[in-house]
């Protein structure tokens, strides 16, 4: 396509918002408001992620070796745990330092009983990449030899991953939603447009004008319109996310937590990007379905 056919085109498509400003803003607010519905769920759904894999890092599970183990079995047994798919990371912890963990928990009076004869076994906490290959890592532990028992939270880990699944599933649908309704608003505001023109639309075809020809303008209409309310979206999301987010980083019940919100710095490129395809997206998609109609001559 030639530079000057397709100036023209890109032209026409944004001289017809001007000539639809009733329409083309109509679009606009509802699409915002969609787009806004979702980044409310988007900026939630992307907190709870985070707050899920800090709880998910700090989950361990504490393996624990033969009381005979030498040095030598007792770096092996490391060097294995690390080779397992799965696992992250594997911190030697020695009988002292098991010692010097229960007199945290339990305090000097009921420990006082190990300090002269130390009889905890050494032991690696291990943490993984994945928490859903918890069951799989711990049976491939379990394989090793000198390796005594595991003891770990099964039933958190299980809850947690549930969580996740969950979460994923929820903005899975909400963003399938969107979709759909942001689809059919571009496609019915421009179907406005195209109807008040399809006399002009008709002459083109009988003159020999392609479909591509008299379609592009639509579709770029139908982008324009996207983009504009993708990018509004993500700055009224910003200004109200981080309205939001620092009134609640001082509240009690975050300090409680020991957890922050993410900054909406940390989520604007993602925003962005998403906001972005689907504004394209949705309008090349409603503009193509608002023209068939009217390109069967």
């Amino acid at each position: 396509m030639r530079f000057n056919v397709m100036s023209y085109l890109i032209g026409e498509g944004f001289s017809n918002l001007f000539k639809n400003k009733k329409s083309t803003m109509s679009a606009l607010m509802i699409m915002c408001a969609t787009m806004l519905i979702f980044g409310l769920f988007f900026v939630i759904g992307e907190n709870i992620n985070a707050f899920v894999e800090n709880v998910a890092d700090a989950q361990e599970m504490r393996v624990f070796l033969t009381k005979d183990a030498t040095e030598s079995q007792i770096e092996q047994v490391g060097n294995e745990i690390l080779a397992i798919d799965g696992v992250k990371d594997a911190k030697y912890i020695s009988k002292e330092e098991g010692l010097e963990s229960m007199r945290d928990v339990l305090g000097d009076e009921l420990i006082e009983g190990y300090t002269e004869r130390n009889i905890l076994p050494p032991a690696y906490d291990v943490t993984l990449t994945d928490l859903e290959l918890n069951q799989e890592v711990q049976e491939s532990i379990l394989q090793i030899e000198n390796v005594d028992e595991i003891r770990a939270s099964n039933q958190v880990v299980e809850q947690i991953i549930r969580l996740a699944r969950g979460i994923r599933i929820v903005t899975g649908a909400i963003l399938v939603l969107l979709i759909v309704i942001s689809t059919a608003i571009i496609a019915n505001t421009i179907k406005l447009t195209v109807h008040a023109r399809r006399k002009e639309i008709s002459i083109m075809k009988y003159v020999g004008a392609t479909n591509s020809f008299i379609r592009w303008p639509f579709v770029i209409e139908g982008i324009v319109i996207g983009i504009v309310a993708g990018l509004i979206s993500v700055g009224l999301i910003g200004i109200a996310y981080t309205y939001v987010a620092n009134q609640m980083t001082s509240s009690a019940f975050m300090t409680m937590l020991q957890w922050q919100m993410l900054q909406f710095s940390d989520m604007f490129s993602l925003i962005l990007t998403v906001y972005l395809a689907l504004g394209i997206g949705i309008g090349v998609v409603g503009s193509s379905i608002s023209m068939r109609k009217y390109l069967e001559v």
